[in-house]
């Protein structure tokens, strides 16, 4: 497992839980209600709206609080925010990109500049490493949800592309463009997924070494504290030897 996996294995098992969850609910939160505001507040017809929904019920964000965020987008004063990604080097040439919501381009992009930097890194142009990733769709489950077989057939029949099942859970990709679609039928057979996200899955990684790593968990953790980004993906891997001492620090 690579880059964006064990930055978030590593970052539970050692961070603060509580505070954790509550800046991942208001990330959570800020996606819903501009994805309500560009489009309409009706997820069965939002798509957009639909996966951050999904997203939020995935990470058990309380009802009223994703009823909150919608209505928070009906209001007509919030802020004018967009999507933006930035692209980049970390130290030991690991490939570092960053979602962002921002209302101020300027300032987000200060932010990223800085961390980028503090830690070793160049933050180049948009599409300098997008080229080491695929932009794809990602459902897991517990091991309850069923067996391997009981998962594949469910996923094939939902429109998957690939399932992993192994003794920690089960994890199904899709194309990006299909992911709300193939959340909500897989639902229907599965029940509640444990998560649905967007992600950049690495399609070329970087082995790093002990001291690259703690530098590179260092800078993610840097740019994930800052309230305008939503993601942070990487195509670092972590030997088993150098992760347990760095689970274990």
């Amino acid at each position: 497992m690579a880059g964006h996996s064990q930055f978030k294995n590593i970052m539970h098992r050692k961070g603060k839980q509580d505070a954790m969850r509550s800046k991942l609910f208001a990330k959570l939160a800020r996606e819903i209600t501009v994805a309500a505001k560009t489009g309409t507040p009706d997820p069965d017809m939002n798509p957009r709206l639909r996966l951050a929904i999904q997203e939020a019920r995935a990470e058990n964000m309380p009802k009223d609080n994703i009823e909150r965020a919608i209505k928070k987008a009906l209001g007509g004063d919030l802020a004018n925010y967009e999507a933006v990604r930035y692209e980049g080097y970390g130290t030991g040439g690991v490939a570092v990109i960053v979602e962002a919501l921002t209302d101020n381009r300027n300032r987000t992009g200060g932010v990223v500049r800085s961390v980028f930097t503090k830690y070793n890194g160049n933050l180049g142009a948009t599409g300098s490493v997008g080229h080491m990733f695929n932009h794809i769709g990602e459902i897991t489950y517990k091991l309850e949800a069923g067996s391997g077989e009981a998962v594949l057939e469910a996923a094939i029949d939902a429109g998957a592309d690939d399932v992993q099942s192994d003794d920690t859970g089960h994890v199904i990709t899709t194309a990006f463009e299909t992911l709300g679609t193939v959340a909500a039928a897989l639902e229907k057979k599965l029940g509640e997924p444990r998560g649905v996200k967007a992600i950049w899955k690495p399609n070329l990684t970087t082995p790093v070494d002990e001291d690259n790593a703690q530098t590179i968990m260092k800078m993610l953790g840097a740019l994930e504290d800052d309230d305008d980004v939503q993601n942070v993906f990487a195509n670092f891997e972590i030997s088993d030897e150098v992760l347990k001492k760095l689970t274990a620090a």
